[in-house]
């Protein structure tokens, strides 16, 4: 798939079909390695960000299992805010998500909710 025709969505809708088939841990190698291949053929690995992978595949596994939602245009109506791409902000201060660190591994939020 082309980098620049996966938006954000489209990113989401691939969370909740690999953690419809994987478990957690699986899924959070098997999506890292598919979106640094992606952004690799892209010529943009540099836009690969370890840190926003792992914490929206974590905040999709949540809402997967407290809901039972049959297909993701259900899980999508049910859970509007996982489609806006700041919904990390609630956890994550732009410095913390903006450093080499976080977009090299994943880092916990810095600040309480």
């Amino acid at each position: 798939m082309d980098a620049a025709s996966f938006p954000h969505r489209e990113h989401v809708r691939m969370a909740f079909e690999m953690l419809r088939r994987h478990d957690f841990a699986e899924s959070v190698w098997l999506f890292s390695k598919a979106l640094r291949t992606m952004t690799t053929k892209a010529g943009k690995p540099q836009a690969f960000h370890q840190t926003i992978t792992v914490a929206f595949l974590s905040l999709v596994a949540e809402r997967m299992e407290l809901g039972c939602q049959a297909d993701f245009a259900a899980f999508e109506q049910a859970h509007p805010e996982l489609t806006d791409k700041g919904v990390l902000a609630q956890w994550y201060g732009r410095g913390q998500l903006a450093s080499d660190l976080a977009r090299r591994t994943f880092v916990l939020p810095a600040r309480i909710p």
